[in-house]
């Protein structure tokens, strides 16, 4: 069930703002989230890789710079999983007077997973400095591929508002979170707290 965006974001519509979605890899499914998000938000639309199976750093912080580069409206990044490691990645190379903030929901832990491609791309080690612009970070209790505690670490390095809610997986298809109407809402008031921060309305 989708929420009523006009009670949501009184201050920051997304109607004024570029959301990109920043999927992880293998991408996100189409019953996933961030796929739902980008069907019922006209502003909303998907950073493309060249490779999703086979991630390289360098070409995913690349394409996240170009399109944020090309947009037309301030920018709300929106990302999930291995994507939160490549905007922690590109952040330097992005211009905080054009992007708003981002959204990172369930990061991962690659020096702490061997199994992931990424960490072979070049996604480890993750930069632990403050990033240039807002951020809201959504971590979970039980997220096999990232503890409370090192989501919690991630979060007081990047600057980010970190919110860890119970027993979600990895906030994806898999852990039940195709629709998350709770996500919405965090997202939302995310939105209007943008609004709020001086020479960003």
């Amino acid at each position: 069930m989708w929420l009523d965006r006009r009670s949501i974001f009184p201050l920051m519509r997304t109607s004024e703002i570029d959301m990109l979605i920043v999927p992880g890899w293998t991408n996100s499914g189409p019953d996933h989230w961030q796929s739902r998000w980008q069907r019922h938000f006209k502003t909303a639309r998907r950073i493309e890789q060249a490779d999703w199976d086979t991630p390289r750093l360098a070409d995913w912080v690349e394409r996240i710079v170009e399109d944020v580069a090309k947009a037309t409206r301030p920018v709300v990044l929106v990302a999930h999983s291995c994507g939160v490691s490549a905007v922690v990645h590109a952040a330097p190379r992005l211009v905080p007077s054009r992007l708003m903030g981002a959204f990172l929901v369930a990061p991962a832990d690659l020096e702490g997973t061997e199994s992931w491609p990424a960490r072979e791309g070049g996604f480890a080690p993750l930069p632990m400095v403050a990033l240039p612009f807002p951020a809201r970070m959504i971590g979970s209790s039980d997220d096999p591929h990232c503890s409370v505690a090192r989501a919690q670490e991630f979060g007081a390095a990047w600057g980010a508002d970190v919110s860890i809610i119970a027993n979600a997986g990895h906030i994806n298809t898999a852990s039940g979170h195709g629709p998350w109407p709770e996500g919405l809402l965090t997202f939302g008031l995310f939105l209007r707290s943008l609004g709020d921060i001086p020479g960003r309305a």
